[in-house]
């Protein structure tokens, strides 16, 4: 994979991620689904599940990185695009619970918040700048490579312009943003490769 696409891919993964989570965490979908642009912005804001956010704390992302590799292991061999049955659910919840979290809702929603604050990181420079701003760089890096194939970068293209035009919501809790600056290697390393 060419070097600027991994980023650009990561952010857009990060965009969809709190997107598709937001819909997992209602029962609606999986954190692995992959959420379809929706036909016309008409749909009553009501109908759109909202990210519950929290103030994070050392505790709960301690709880996310010691919990995503037994999650992993879990969702690794659901189908793509099927929600996860009664049992995984199950396994999920007993995971979550495992690492600190009342469920696996309660866990979805700090990923969730953590993948909303990480979708504004600049991966260069590991500095907080909002995910627009990554976003319009990713896409100049992608417009700029003359060694991705045409195909490739349409198509790189075609989805950060789509993420662009789907701004995440603002951030409630600026602490947020440092404390998830503090565990940033650690959160990409852990989730990024979800991303992918």
């Amino acid at each position: 994979m060419p070097a600027l696409l991994r980023p650009a891919l990561t952010a857009f993964g990060v965009a969809c991620l709190v997107s598709v989570t937001a819909l997992g965490s209602s029962g609606a979908a999986f954190a692995q689904a992959k959420q379809q642009p929706a036909p016309a912005q008409q749909a009553a804001p009501e109908q759109t599940p909202t990210l519950k956010q929290i103030a994070l704390t050392d505790k709960q992302l301690d709880g996310v990185l010691a919990a995503q590799k037994d999650m992993d292991a879990i969702t690794e061999k659901l189908p793509e695009n099927t929600a996860p049955d009664a049992k995984v659910i199950a396994q999920l919840d007993g995971v979550a619970k495992k690492h600190g979290f009342a469920s696996y809702d309660d866990y979805n929603n700090v990923v969730d918040n953590v993948s909303l604050v990480l979708g504004g990181f600049d991966p260069t420079t590991k500095k907080y700048v909002g995910a627009e701003a990554v976003l319009k760089s990713q896409i100049a890096q992608v417009e700029a490579d003359k060694k991705m194939p045409a195909k490739d970068k349409k198509e790189a293209l075609d989805e950060l312009n789509q993420a662009l035009k789907t701004p995440a919501p603002a951030i409630e809790n600026k602490a947020n943003i440092d404390l998830v600056g503090k565990y940033y290697d650690k959160l990409v390393a852990a989730l990024g490769d979800d991303q992918n």
